[in-house]
């Protein structure tokens, strides 16, 4: 989707905030990332303006629902610019074939992608969810499944990359959070890995948030990992 495979996760309620860092940050990164709780303090009228700044908007908000309601969810999102919008491949396939359908309701529709287990989660918590067997193998279920159903991708962490490539294909999109420069704090991540050994995985976009967000220059924190990856 764009030569630089990063796109910086703008974790903040604050317009003001999510506005100033895409300025900071548009000439050195591939997309913006906002989230539910961007949206949900600054709706619709928010996710425009951080389009409006030229940069690919991925937005996050994890839709999981029944059909019906994902679909009229995304009848509304889909209108508002962002390259991808995201849904859980635990909603099911006949949800997130819902949200597929419901996207092609504008003509350039923007990429559909599944997350399979949050980089929040490890075995443990998925035992108490009842799932059974490793995150891996729940994470590989979920991308075929997702593959099935039409959507164009999925997020899955770090370590799964390989498997994910190797069943579902070189087309479909692979984005990665977890992904922290070498010596950078884990925050609550839990599968993680640095950005030049998740590209090499085979991810095609990097999910990096407070490694830049919360550097003290951010522009300058985005353009020395371009340029361990070889963009800059």
């Amino acid at each position: 989707m764009t030569a630089n495979p990063i796109y910086v996760a703008l974790d903040t309620d604050s317009a003001e905030r999510a506005s100033a860092l895409a300025q900071q940050l548009r000439a050195h990164v591939g997309g913006l990332k906002v989230g539910l709780e961007f949206v949900s303090a600054n709706g619709p009228q928010g996710v425009r303006a951080i389009v409006a700044s030229g940069v690919p908007v991925f937005l996050d908000v994890k839709l999981h629902d029944i059909p019906n309601t994902v679909a009229g969810a995304m009848k509304s999102l889909a209108p508002l610019g962002a390259a991808i919008v995201n849904v859980h491949a635990s909603g099911g396939a006949a949800m997130m074939k819902a949200a597929v359908a419901a996207a092609a309701c504008v003509t350039n529709r923007p990429k559909i992608i599944a997350v399979t287990v949050l980089t929040s989660l490890e075995a443990a918590d998925l035992a108490a969810m009842g799932v059974a067997g490793s995150p891996l193998e729940q994470v590989v279920r979920l991308a075929k499944l997702a593959k099935e159903s039409g959507i164009d991708g999925v997020v899955c962490s770090p370590q799964e990359i390989g498997a994910v490539r190797a069943a579902c294909g070189r087309d479909f999109l692979i984005v990665t959070p977890g992904v922290r420069p070498a010596g950078g704090d884990l925050g609550d991540q839990k599968r993680v890995m640095t950005p030049s050994e998740a590209l090499k995985a085979g991810a095609d976009l990097l999910v990096i948030g407070r490694p830049i967000t919360g550097a003290a220059d951010p522009a300058e924190a985005a353009r020395k990992i371009a340029a361990e990856l070889g963009m800059n």
